[in-house]
């Protein structure tokens, strides 16, 4: 079972970057806190589970309310690791303290600060459990309450009722869901995957390109990415492709293309695409049902890739692809 933002937990995957970033800056010796939305009402820009990280030198990474209160969270943020203590905040758009304006359009949120390793704040043994089971894409949650400052770790197989009910305030406890990050598997270590590959990434997807050719599948083209050299077959073996999953086969050759579409319509995978023509995939329908794949299963491969903008560049097509992955994520008809 997978978590997504229809239940009330959100897309972390700029709160998991936080976490680890946060890890990784507290164990070089730099202090931190992290900030997390705890609620939201009206129109708040950011989701309850967005996280920023605050360091002791008032630099900051990522956002609570897309810019209205940062500044505030900031200072706030330097004063909670001053005095080691955590700090519950709401802003709105009558709070003269963020920058005099509030939240311009018109929301309110409530967040809370947490250092990193000092006095009342998050212990450090807890965001390296938050990012082993990032890891291995284990969802996982956090009870902080806010009246003592205590924390609970809490698995999927031990307590499913709280993934259910997803992110959320309730009084003085606050329930934080990590869900599994998305992933993109490519098959194609082509011209296309080295547009898509880094737009994937910033839309918060972990992407791995597959390739038997030495040639194309080179960590140089493909520079922060998972690179596996090998045929579909093989290399789809050794990956778990679940729910939280896009597959899009880029390489135009059906003897990597047909095993790795076999594969993924065998799979839990949210979305599947498979660049070619409208003649292309006509064949590619009828050499995958002779082969076992049911009309079905088929059904779930769109193809042509992608929505359809009058792509012409790699570049556009990429764009393309990742606009139809999102569609399919986030429950909109696409065609």
């Amino acid at each position: 079972m997978w978590y997504l933002e229809n239940n009330g937990a959100v897309e972390m995957a700029v709160a998991e970057e936080m976490t680890a970033m946060a890890l990784r800056l507290h164990r070089q010796g730099q202090p931190v806190a992290l900030a997390t939305v705890m609620a939201t009402w009206g129109s708040a820009p950011r989701p309850v589970g967005a996280q920023m990280l605050i360091c002791a030198d008032g630099s900051f990474h990522g956002s609570v309310s897309g810019g209205c209160v940062e500044g505030a969270v900031v200072l706030e943020a330097l004063e909670a690791l001053e005095a080691g203590q955590c700090r519950r905040l709401r802003y709105g758009v009558a709070d003269a303290d963020a920058f005099a304006v509030g939240l311009a359009c018109g929301g309110e949120i409530e967040l809370v600060v947490e250092p990193v390793g000092q006095g009342q704040g998050v212990d450090p043994a807890m965001l390296e459990r938050l990012v082993e089971a990032q890891s291995a894409r284990q969802p996982i949650a956090v009870r902080l309450d806010l009246s003592s400052w205590q924390r609970e770790l809490i698995l999927a197989q031990t307590d499913l009722a709280v993934f259910e009910a997803g992110v959320g305030l309730a009084g003085d406890v606050f329930t934080y869901v990590q869900t599994v990050p998305l992933r993109l598997v490519i098959m194609g270590a082509v011209h296309i995957a080295q547009y898509l590959a880094p737009m994937a990434q910033m839309a918060g997807y972990l992407v791995t390109i597959i390739d038997p050719r030495d040639s194309f599948a080179s960590p140089a083209r493909f520079d922060g990415h998972e690179v596996i050299v090998d045929w579909p077959e093989e290399a789809l073996a050794r990956l778990a492709l679940d729910g939280r999953t896009a597959f899009v086969t880029l390489t135009h050759d059906p003897k990597m293309d047909t095993p790795a579409l076999q594969h993924a319509v065998a799979s839990d995978v949210f979305y599947i695409g498979a660049l070619g023509s409208t003649r292309t995939h006509a064949k590619r329908r009828q050499s995958m049902l002779e082969l076992g794949v049911s009309a079905a299963q088929f059904a779930r491969i769109q193809g042509p890739v992608g929505l359809d903008i009058g792509s012409r560049t790699p570049a556009e097509i990429a764009l393309s692809i990742l606009a139809a992955m999102t569609a399919k994520l986030r429950g909109r008809a696409h065609g």
